[in-house]
């Protein structure tokens, strides 16, 4: 009876649509297979391993060799032996075995040593050094010629040049100098009273060149001063 209750009873089967059981275990190992593959590829990879760099040693310098000891100091010089001074007025340590009699030159020298001034020079004329001669007295000043005074001669004549500018210019005229005569009768100074521009320094050149007769006062030559005039004229 009871196969006849599950007579009609239909028998399972594995099969899952038209695929095999066997399908899907295979599927996954392939995949674990692969998944594998992935792994132990890169790891027998990294078994060749990258030639290591050359170390490069380096050795340091050796320390440099210490410096050379210090020269010996030199050797002191010997002090010099102490030199003992003879005074000659001394008395001497030992008796002369002859003793001569004084002559007295010695005193005197000692009075020629003695004598002279304080602040004197040594080697001077005893009781001092003559006093100096007074200064000659200063030359006397021009005076001017007139009254008493009469004018010195000319004893020596030189006459201008004429400039040719001034020539050119067709410049002409009288220039009036002061002129001062020393003793001797030459002429020291020159000064110009009336001046033509052009003709001054010819003037003033030919009057330098002028020789006078001293001037006495009371006999003695005195310098003079006097007015003298210089003519341009052209021919």
């Amino acid at each position: 009876m009871a196969r006849e209750m599950f007579g009609d009873v239909v028998k399972p089967s594995i099969s899952v649509g038209s695929k095999q059981w066997y399908t899907l275990p295979l599927s996954i190992l392939a995949h674990v297979a692969v998944i594998a593959v992935l792994i132990v590829i890169p790891l027998l990879a990294a078994d060749v391993l990258p030639t290591p760099p050359s170390m490069m040693a380096f050795v340091s310098a050796p320390p440099p060799p210490p410096p050379p000891p210090p020269p010996p100091p030199p050797p002191q010089a010997a002090a010099p032996k102490p030199v003992m001074e003879v005074n000659p007025s001394a008395a001497p340590v030992q008796a002369p075995a002859e003793i001569k009699p004084e002559t007295g030159r010695i005193f005197a020298e000692q009075v020629a040593t003695v004598s002279g001034d304080i602040g004197g020079v040594v080697g001077g004329i005893p009781g001092g050094v003559p006093e100096a001669p007074p200064p000659p007295p200063p030359p006397p000043a021009p005076v001017r010629v007139g009254g008493a005074i009469q004018p010195p001669k000319k004893v020596r004549d030189q006459s201008p040049v004429y400039p040719p500018i001034a020539q050119s210019a067709r410049v002409q005229g009288v220039v009036i100098l002061e002129a001062t005569i020393g003793p001797d009768g030459r002429v020291q100074d020159v000064r110009v009273l009336r001046s033509i521009p052009l003709l001054d320094a010819a003037a003033i050149e030919a009057v330098r060149q002028w020789q006078y007769t001293p001037t006495l006062l009371n006999g003695v030559p005195v310098p003079v001063i006097m007015t003298v005039t210089v003519n341009f004229t052209l021919r």
